[in-house]
């Protein structure tokens, strides 16, 4: 019976590696420009990569960042932000959007714009690069 027991298990392991990835990296695949923020032009420039399973990366105004994003979509949960610390003329742009994504909890993808957002009626509009 353990030699059954084992065989299943062992035959459902590549199952469970194929499957697709349940957040919003495995259904708006891409890097994104951040557009605004709660109905702003944010003119300091970042993006949003969503192409690493579980992670989000980018470039803020004057730091890349990464983090942990395993939140099932159409959640949107990053862990803490790990960044570079270069300091440049944009730092409360950089500011501005740390803030910003970390208080995010919902994503929506549709086409080439992705929107976070969350229940105090904050936005991130992003566009996705060609």
């Amino acid at each position: 019976m353990k030699n059954i027991a084992l065989t299943a298990l062992l035959a459902l392991t590549p199952l469970a590696a194929a499957c697709k990835d349940e957040t919003i990296t495995g259904y708006a695949p891409g890097i994104y420009r951040l557009e605004e923020i709660d109905g702003t032009s944010f003119e300091w420039g970042a993006t949003l990569n969503l192409t690493e399973a579980g992670r989000i990366s980018g470039q803020a105004p004057c730091n890349g960042y990464s983090a942990e994003q395993t939140a099932p979509y159409p959640w949107f949960k990053p862990g803490p932000i790990v960044a570079t610390r270069m300091a440049c003329l944009h730092m409360n742009g950089e500011a501005e959007f740390f803030e910003a994504l970390g208080a995010m909890t919902l994503a929506e993808g549709s086409g080439p714009v992705l929107i976070l957002s969350n229940e105090a009626g904050r936005e991130m509009v992003f566009r996705r690069e060609e």
